[in-house]
């Protein structure tokens, strides 16, 4: 079998400039001062002995960006909650280290080196994705957006009522707008909707007319679905955006994509756009394709958790022992933007191709090519298996500077304490003092070009962490801590306590954890605590990566999580569905 470990990328290229329009204002660096803070009088229920912390280090020694050890995820100490949030921050100083010389030969951070690969964006033809080695000096491509999918392997909306709905994508026309069949039997381009008087949904023209459409049995109209098929409108709901239709197997029709998010584009207040990649271990990729070519007996059928699994990975991997095992299987999402404008000591960099746009048209950015460009990370899904839970832990960190928070509250030395919203900072992915809306889309997908979202103009949008800790103001997020303010707590000690002992100049400061999120007992998720099994910070969702899927807004009930679209099968099934959305989808190497 095919030896995992070959090849790198080095960072190396500077900065350089993407022009979007030539009346684009460029702000100035982001003054991470008046970025995101974290509560220093936190009362210390989660943190990191001292002892602990240093031994996390290769040296033995705190040092500003020193090479940082792996959790050792076989044998993790399972003890919610706090070592859960532990194991999220030394994964996150892992992957964010100098890698070392046994990487491969090393070369820029861990996350760079031969023992990760890039996961190419889905092949839309055959469904299907690729492992891609990390060559030494070869900038990987990063993809402007990955649209969030369901359970079913579906986009999916959030509803007024916080409800994850999934949406069945339904064919744009000429001008990427979404078709009805006419009563004529002919496709017709429709601008948007509304209620007649007799309830049933109404589509409109260009013009604001009405289109006179085919009706099925229910005597609602017909659609065209991706593949050119009719889709009869079964029932009528509303959501944040407006009328929310759905079929008759209750799935959304997407009659307005983008705008609730299932392929909305993201861009910063700096111009850039937002690139996302997506990597795995060499553990991860060594088990996948074991698993797909048959080569462990009995088939697995959930992620690594033990030293038997590991073994059976390492025997089918023709005996080649990896550099890392104990880490187990990994998965990493990541957001970034262009270092335009931003203060580079701040940021953690890697050098990419990213596509380029004809921007001429205001309506309609089409691709036109690709080029090399210094990104900034500014958001990361550490996703990993672990003794006792093969469903994975889910944690989330973000860059300080990339938006403000919603009102929370935590427990303080002195007593509970109430945060209020402050939208006066610097903020990468929020105008300062903006009047709102918040998290709604500016800019969505239209095949490969990108289009204004309805009403709005291709710009930047005002982004606003909902659950600023992974728990809803008025929902208890797992059994362990007591209520949203506790919950909140035990992550802000824990920021306090790494961010803390961190060395001074260490970039990984400007990073703080926002959550982590797993099942209770290791089952597949249900869904969240109260109701279900997802505990942690089960209300988490990222800024950068569910920018307009986290849920109502603050003050309102419940939120979403990571394990309400990654659930069902502990694997992931060949359409995407199921707990990890890569793994069916990705060819064995």
């Amino acid at each position: 079998m095919k030896h995992f470990h070959t090849g790198g990328i080095h960072q190396t290229a500077s900065a350089r400039r993407l022009l979007f329009w030539a009346a684009l204002i460029l702000l100035p660096a982001v003054n991470l001062a008046r970025g995101q803070s974290v509560p220093t009088d936190a009362l210390s229920t989660c943190s990191v002995p001292p002892s602990v912390f240093a031994n996390w280090f290769t040296s033995g020694t705190v040092t500003a960006n020193g090479t940082v050890n792996p959790a050792d995820s076989i044998n993790f100490p399972n003890t919610p909650n706090c070592s859960f949030y532990q194991w999220a921050e030394q994964m996150f100083l892992w992957l964010n280290s100098p890698a070392p010389f046994t990487y491969g030969g090393g070369g820029g951070h861990v996350l760079e080196s031969p023992v990760f690969f890039n996961v190419s964006t889905l092949d839309p033809n055959t469904n299907t994705r690729t492992l891609n080695s990390q060559v030494v000096r070869r900038a990987l491509p990063f993809a402007v957006r990955s649209a969030q999918v369901g359970p079913h392997g579906l986009p999916v909306i959030v509803d007024n009522t916080g409800k994850l709905l999934e949406v069945r994508p339904v064919l744009l026309g000429a001008t990427g707008k979404p078709q009805v069949l006419s009563d004529t039997g002919k496709t017709v381009e429709f601008s948007r909707i509304r209620v007649a008087d007799n309830g049933r949904p109404e589509f409109l023209d260009a013009a604001g007319a009405a289109i006179r459409t085919q009706t099925g049995a229910n005597g609602n109209p017909l659609l065209v679905d991706l593949s050119g098929k009719p889709i009869l409108v079964h029932s009528i709901r509303f959501g944040p955006t407006g009328p929310i239709l759905l079929d008759g197997a209750g799935e959304v029709i997407g009659f307005e994509q983008g705008q609730a998010g299932d392929d909305s584009v993201l861009m910063a207040q700096n111009g850039s756009l937002v690139y996302y990649a997506i990597f795995v271990n060499d553990v991860y990729a060594s088990f996948l394709t074991s698993t797909k070519k048959g080569l462990i007996s009995p088939a697995p059928t959930q992620f690594p958790t033990s030293m038997t699994d590991l073994t059976n990975i390492t025997a089918a991997n023709g005996g080649h022992s990896f550099p890392d095992a104990n880490v187990l299987a990994v998965e990493v999402k990541t957001s970034w933007v262009e270092t335009t404008g931003l203060d580079t000591s701040n940021y953690i960099t890697i050098n990419a191709t990213i596509p380029t746009y004809n921007t001429s048209n205001p309506a309609q950015w089409v691709p036109n090519g690709t080029k090399n460009a210094q990104l900034a990370l500014t958001g990361m899904h550490i996703v990993g298996s672990v003794a006792g839970h093969p469903e994975m832990i889910w944690a989330t960190f973000e860059h300080i500077g990339n938006t403000p928070n919603a009102p929370y509250t935590y427990n303080s030395t002195t007593g509970a304490k109430n945060v209020a919203q402050d939208l006066s900072g610097n903020w990468l992915f929020c105008s300062t003092n903006s009047p709102g809306p918040f998290n709604t889309a500016h800019m969505q997908m239209s095949g490969s070009n990108i289009i204004p979202a309805p009403g709005q103009t291709i710009s930047p949008s005002d982004t606003l962490r909902s659950h600023p800790w992974g728990g809803a103001s008025d929902q208890d997020p797992n059994p362990i801590s007591s209520g949203t303010a506790g919950s909140n707590s035990e992550i802000i000690s824990m920021n306090n306590s790494v961010l803390s002992q961190l060395a001074a100049g260490d970039i990984r400061k400007n990073y703080i954890l926002t959550g982590a999120t797993w099942t209770a007992g290791g089952v597949p998720p249900t869904s969240q605590f109260p109701s279900g099994n997802e505990v942690g910070t089960s209300q988490m969702a990222g800024t950068t990566m569910e920018t307009y899927q986290q849920g109502p807004p603050p003050g309102t009930t419940g939120g979403t999580n990571c394990l309400d679209c990654h659930s069902g099968n502990m694997l992931g099934d060949s359409s995407g569905n199921g707990l990890s959305h890569i793994f069916g989808t990705i060819k064995p190497q």
